[in-house]
C-alpha cells in the first residue's frame, strides 16, 4: 500500500465467526494505469508529432481482499473503479504493478484468473431478450464450457438460487430490471467462480428494488454461495449497507481501506436536521449556543408552513441529539422532528482527505 493511504486500524486478526483467519484471495499490488488524453483533429493537425499527454486513472493502488469477504470500492465517477476491475478481470493490462487472484497472477496466468474470477456485466442488453431465462443460461453454459450432462441441473440450481425458478420459462424481455440483474448474477455464477466483480449493480433499480437486491447479494451470493464479492459503487449508503470492508478511491488514488465500522467511527457525520417552529428559531439557536453546536444552517422552504428546518452539527451521536432536544424542550422550543443527515460520498471523501492531510 502506498505511503499516502490512510489505513483504518483493525483490532486483532480478521476472522469469520468460526474463528478461522481468512487468507487473501485477491491481492492488488501497486496497480497503475494511465490513458492518453484525446486530442481534437485541429490539435492533431497543428502538432502531429507531439506526444499525447496521459492522465493517470489508477495510481499505485494496493489492497487485499479476504476469502468470502464482501469488499467495496467506493468512489465518485472517474475515481478509477471500473478501470481497476478491468485490470483484475484481465481485460486491460496495467502499466505497472500486478494482482493475484487465488494465487494466479493477472499478467502471467490470465486464463487461470478468468477461471476463478467473473465480472458481472451490469448492462441488461447483454442478455438475449427473445430467449427465456433458462435458454439464456443454457447458451452461456455452453460458452463457459459447462459439461453438457451438467447444464440442466446447474441452470436449475442457479435459477432457484436467484429466485427466478418460476420465471425460468418466460422471455427475458418481459422481466423487470431487478429480475434481469438477478439473471446476470446467475449467468456469472455458471462457471463456479470464487470471486465476483459487481460494478454498480443497482444503478438501474428504484430504491425499494435496490434494497431488496442488496439483501439478496448479501444473503445468497456472499452467504449461501460463499463467493468473495468486490463491489464498485459511488453510493456510500450501498457500500456501508453491504460491505465488510471498503476501500475509498479518489481520482485513482487509494485514500483509505478498512472495516466499515472503523471507517464510520473515524469520519462520523454528526449533522442533524431539526424541524422547529419558525417563531422560535432564534431562541433555539441561543439555547444551543456554547454547547459545541456549530454551523447552524436554515433550510428555507423545507418545513411545513410555520416551521423551519435547521441543519446543525451535534456532537455525541444519538445521545448528543437527545440531549439537544431536551435542552430545547426545557427552553420552550417546539421540535416537530429530528433527522440524522446521511453521510454522502462527497462528505466521506472530504473527511478522509482532511484525515490524511492531518496525519502528515
Amino acid at each position: 500500500m502506498s505511503a499516502t493511504t490512510a489505513t483504518i486500524p483493525v483490532p486483532g486478526a480478521a476472522a469469520k465467526p468460526g474463528g478461522r483467519v481468512d487468507e487473501a484471495i485477491v491481492s492488488v499490488r501497486s496497480l497503475s494505469k494511465a490513458f492518453p488524453v484525446r486530442r481534437s483533429w485541429g490539435e492533431f493537425l497543428a502538432r502531429p508529432w507531439r506526444r499525447p499527454e496521459r492522465v493517470t486513472v489508477v495510481d499505485r493502488v494496493s489492497f487485499e481482499v479476504k476469502s468470502t469477504e464482501f469488499f467495496g470500492l467506493l468512489g465518485a465517477n472517474g475515481a478509477g473503479k471500473t478501470t481497476l476491475f478491468r485490470m483484475l478481470s484481465t481485460q486491460l493490462l496495467p502499466d505497472s504493478g500486478t494482482a493475484l487472484v487465488a494465487g494466479c497472477d493477472i499478467l502471467r496466468n490470465p486464463r487461470e484468473v478468468r477461471e476463478r474470477l467473473t465480472p458481472v456485466v451490469a448492462d441488461e442488453r447483454s442478455l438475449n431478450w427473445r430467449l427465456t431465462a433458462r435458454e439464456n443460461l443454457e447458451l452461456f453454459a455452453a460458452l463457459y464450457g459447462v459439461p453438457r450432462n451438467q447444464v440442466r441441473g446447474r441452470v436449475t440450481e442457479l435459477l432457484e438460487a436467484v429466485e427466478l425458478h418460476e420465471a425460468g420459462s418466460k422471455m427475458v424481455g418481459t422481466f423487470s430490471s431487478g429480475m434481469k440483474q438477478r439473471l446476470l448474477i446467475a449467468r456469472a455464477l455458471l462457471p463456479r467462480p470464487r470471486v465476483l466483480l459487481l460494478d454498480e449493480p443497482t444503478r438501474s433499480l428504484d430504491p425499494i428494488s435496490a434494497r431488496r437486491f442488496r439483501q439478496f447479494l448479501r444473503e445468497e451470493i456472499a452467504g449461501r454461495q460463499g463467493c468473495t464479492v468486490l463491489l464498485a459503487t459511488h453510493s456510500a449508503e450501498e457500500a456501508f449497507d453491504l460491505c465488510d470492508r471498503v476501500a475509498v478511491l479518489d481520482r485513482g488514488r487509494l485514500l483509505a481501506v478498512g472495516p466499515v465500522e472503523a471507517l464510520m467511527g473515524e469520519v462520523r457525520d454528526d449533522r442533524y436536521r431539526l424541524t422547529i417552529r419558525t417563531a422560535q428559531v432564534d431562541t433555539a439557536v441561543r439555547t444551543l449556543d456554547g454547547s459545541g453546536l456549530t454551523e447552524a444552517q436554515l433550510l428555507e422552504g423545507r418545513g411545513p408552513e410555520g416551521w423551519t428546518v435547521v441543519e446543525l452539527s451535534i456532537p455525541g451521536g444519538p445521545d448528543g441529539a437527545a440531549d439537544a432536544v431536551a435542552r430545547l424542550s426545557r427552553a420552550g422550543v417546539d421540535v416537530a422532528g429530528v433527522e440524522h443527515r446521511a453521510l454522502t460520498l462527497a462528505d466521506l471523501l472530504e473527511r478522509i482527505v482532511r484525515m490524511k492531510a492531518g496525519a502528515r
